[in-house]
C-alpha cells in the first residue's frame, strides 16, 4: 500500500482535525487526545461532509436511569442527520454489520525515517562547467 504524507503533527494538536487529500480522496484526520484517526470526509448515508460533525462519546445504559459515558471524541456525528460512527473502526452505530465509513491506517513517522524511504524522487546529476549550470538528463 501506498503511504501519503499529509501534514505536519503540529497541525493536528489534540482536540482537533484537518481535511486532507490523499491519492484524490478527501479523508478527516482527527486527535483525540494524542491518538490519530483517519476516516473519509463523506458519510455513507446522504454524502454529508463529517470534518463539519460533533465529535461525541459513547453513552451506554444497562437499565433505566443508569447509563455510562466513555471514549470521548472517538465517535463522529454526521451535521445532515446525525448518524453516528466510530472512528476506531468506521462501523455506524445504527447499523454496524452492514453500514460505515471507510477509515485508514494512520501512524506518526519522524522526518529523518521519511527522508530515508520508502520514497523515491527523480534525481538528475549536476555538474559545474566555468560559470554554467548543466544538468544531464
Amino acid at each position: 500500500m501506498a503511504q501519503h504524507v499529509v501534514a505536519p503533527l503540529a497541525e493536528i494538536p489534540p482536540g482537533s482535525r484537518k481535511l486532507v487529500e490523499a491519492a484524490g480522496r478527501p479523508i478527516v484526520i482527527f486527535n483525540v487526545e494524542g491518538r490519530l484517526f483517519a476516516v473519509s470526509n463523506r458519510c455513507p448515508h446522504a454524502g454529508g461532509s463529517l470534518v463539519h460533525g460533533k465529535q461525541v462519546g459513547l453513552l451506554q445504559s444497562t437499565e433505566p436511569g443508569h447509563y455510562s459515558y466513555s471514549r470521548p471524541g472517538e465517535i463522529i456525528r454526521c451535521p445532515w442527520h446525525s448518524w453516528e460512527f466510530d472512528l476506531a473502526t468506521g462501523k455506524s452505530w445504527c447499523d454496524p454489520a452492514t453500514v460505515r465509513v471507510r477509515n485508514y491506517a494512520v501512524e506518526v513517522a519522524p522526518g529523518a525515517k521519511l527522508v530515508e524511504g520508502p520514497y523515491k524522487v527523480e534525481t538528475f546529476t549536476v555538474s559545474v562547467e566555468d560559470d554554467y549550470i548543466v544538468l544531464t538528463l
